[in-house]
């Protein structure tokens, strides 16, 4: 009998691993799943440590709320920590998370910081899928089809 590789048996892995798609998983799971993946933390809290990422909004002189993203609160550059929407966010948390970061993100409900989970699952979702598949074909494994190929 051959071996065979199928999505079921690829989600079945997976599974194994406590990994669902995004959208099945509960927030905290996935988050937690997330910070053994990538070694990084999130708080909320502002505390005297230094973090490697931070997250926050300001207000201006004159009323307006801008964004800051920055690993240094203390030396600002208006040119590229400060954001005046809430998209531009998500892919610097994606990246922080990615690269394994300490962060200070003081709103963790926002849709910016939600949306830059979903990424970051996402990758490494794949990333580990990936894994599986190169694992499986180093088992014996094949793929039914013969021009099928890991991605």
């Amino acid at each position: 009998m051959e071996k065979i590789i199928t999505d079921e048996l690829i989600t079945k892995k997976l599974e194994a691993e406590g990994l669902l798609e995004f959208h099945d998983m509960e927030e905290n799971k996935a988050w937690s799943l997330l910070q053994a993946y990538y070694d990084c933390e999130v708080d909320d809290q502002w505390r005297n440590r230094g973090y490697d990422f931070y997250c926050y909004e300001e207000t201006t002189a004159d009323g307006y709320t801008v964004y800051i993203t920055t690993s240094d609160p203390d030396s600002i550059c208006i040119s590229e920590d400060v954001h005046y929407y809430e998209n531009e966010l998500s892919g610097e948390i994606e990246t922080a998370i990615k690269d394994g970061c300490t962060m200070y993100i003081d709103d963790l409900d926002a849709t910016y910081f939600i949306d830059a989970v979903e990424e970051a699952y996402g990758i490494m979702y794949a990333n580990v899928k990936q894994k599986i598949e190169n694992e499986l074909i180093e088992e014996g494994y094949e793929y039914e089809n013969r021009n099928e190929t890991v991605a």
